[in-house]
């Protein structure tokens, strides 16, 4: 899983629509798979914070940091949550959603390099295996 994270940061630090600062951070190894737990987890609608660190099996206080991270680097914003305004919002900007648009492209990429590496049946039982994995 980390060689594939690894390619995907890699992938992405060479992807030319994401901004050149995030691009440059991810070349020197600043972005880690750790921040792309923000990138597969938060819903394009904003999650709070409780529910962004439970989906990625991380405690709030570490979420909390690697927010705070992505804040500063203009991926993700908080805003007031309607429903509740004791609770904050973690939100993608513009930035936050080009960065996701090449993650994805990465993801697929990093996908099909790996199939074609492996071949399709053991990727197939691979992928099965995941998914039974996460459903237990």
């Amino acid at each position: 899983m980390r060689r594939f994270d690894e390619r995907v940061l890699y992938l992405m630090s060479h992807n030319i629509d994401v901004p050149l600062a995030l691009s440059n951070l991810a070349a020197r190894s600043q972005v880690s798979a750790a921040h792309v737990h923000i990138t597969r987890h938060l819903s394009l609608k904003g999650s709070r914070l409780n529910e962004l660190a439970s989906r990625a099996g991380m405690t709030k206080q570490a979420m909390g940091e690697l927010v705070t991270q992505c804040e500063a680097w203009g991926l993700v914003i908080k805003q007031e949550d309607p429903i509740d305004a004791r609770a904050k919002l973690i939100c993608f900007t513009e930035t936050g959603l080009a960065w996701l648009r090449a993650f994805e492209s990465a993801v697929a990429q990093a996908e099909a390099e790996f199939k074609q590496e492996v071949g399709i049946e053991v990727a197939t039982v691979v992928s099965l295996g995941l998914e039974a994995y996460i459903q237990s």
